[in-house]
């Protein structure tokens, strides 16, 4: 019996060539880009190129090309909801999300594969670099790096359900990016030179504290820069101006470089430290989603990533409760914000993914 599918295509190369590659595969195959916003609600200009009716246009064009059924599904207010507000509200109280992994994990993992259910679909498929595979002996769905590492986007799909893993196709897990713009040519997609998008497509030139602003109507408060022992060194622009790390556009004149190390939102300071107090050797993760076991019984040796561009670095994880991992690095590194997700791998096996506490 044909199998049928739901195409995710943004109006990009790697979705179009997936949704191709499915015909090819012998899938019925629906082809859907998801509106997720409108771009006057979130002060961009009708002519930005991300997340607009050029990509919608650049999408039914593929779809026609390749003679599967398209359509737009409006899911403007859970977008709203799961993912813009949630990205305020971190901000607000001092952390540093990541909107691509709650957009994946609410929105395209959730919401489409209702969707599907909703039309007796059998598959949703996107254009995501990464492997799904079924592992006979443990009975799990796993979720594994592509085979261009260039590309990997594992790190933003580590809270996929077993369910949702049971239920993706993600056709472009054994390809470069380079054949995947070579099959784009071949076929005269209309996006096979398009470039791919960088930023956060709700937010514009990554001016998060602009954007935070023009969406919440707000002016955030000036407050003290401190430092570990509240010792006042300046004056700060509004807390959602910095992130953990951050060095450069702090506006201080200051005897050495220092580093922003902690934001209270309680009192409205941001805390600044010299750059080998920043180091640390271990952190705790919460909100965790466990993919390649259903339980962690014992200290594990893992490979962890906490952030999308960092390199992994060997560590041992630990749980220590049913929705917490203790992570300590065999060497201490530099932590990433609170708020932002931490990835823990065996080799190309995504093992966990949790929240940065």
């Amino acid at each position: 019996m044909q199998k049928s599918v739901i195409a995710a295509m943004s109006g990009g190369v790697d979705s179009s060539v997936a949704a191709y590659l499915l015909v090819k595969e012998g899938y019925k195959v629906i082809g859907a880009t998801m509106k997720l916003f409108e771009n006057q609600d979130v002060g961009i200009s009708r002519d930005h190129p991300c997340c607009s009716l050029e990509d919608i246009d650049d999408a039914r064009s593929v779809a026609v090309k390749i003679g599967i059924p398209y359509f737009v599904f409006n899911f403007t207010d859970s977008f709203k909801e799961e993912v813009i507000d949630r990205f305020v509200k971190a901000y607000e109280s001092g952390a540093t999300p990541n909107p691509c992994i709650d957009c994946n994990r609410f929105m395209k993992f959730d919401k489409l594969l209702r969707r599907a259910d909703e039309l007796e679909m059998d598959y949703i498929a996107t254009g995501h670099y990464a492997k799904i595979e079924h592992d006979a002996a443990s009975g799990r769905y796993l979720l594994k790096k592509a085979v261009d590492l260039t590309k990997d986007q594992t790190y933003v799909l580590a809270f996929m359900t077993q369910e949702q893993l049971k239920r993706t196709i993600f056709p472009l897990g054994g390809l470069k990016k380079t054949e995947v713009r070579e099959i784009a040519e071949e076929n005269g997609f209309v996006n096979a030179h398009k470039h791919d998008s960088q930023d956060i497509c709700f937010v514009r030139n990554n001016d998060y504290a602009g954007f935070i602003e023009f969406y919440t109507g707000k002016r955030y408060p000036e407050g003290d820069f401190v430092d570990k022992n509240g010792n006042v060194l300046g004056r700060h622009k509004g807390i959602i101006r910095y992130t953990i790390g951050q060095r450069k556009g702090l506006g201080l004149s200051l005897p050495q470089p220092m580093y922003v190390c902690a934001k209270n939102a309680d009192d409205n300071t941001v805390v600044l430290c010299r750059k080998e107090e920043l180091i640390a050797k271990d952190f705790y993760v919460t909100d965790i989603n466990l993919i390649a076991v259903d339980k962690i019984d014992k200290p594990m040796r893992v490979m962890a990533r906490t952030r999308y561009n960092q390199k992994e670095q060997p560590a041992i994880v630990e749980q220590v409760g049913e929705n917490r991992l203790h992570v300590e690095f065999e060497t201490p590194q530099q932590p990433a914000a609170k708020g932002q997700a931490a990835v823990l791998y065996d080799g190309d096996i995504v093992v966990a993914g949790g929240i940065i506490e």
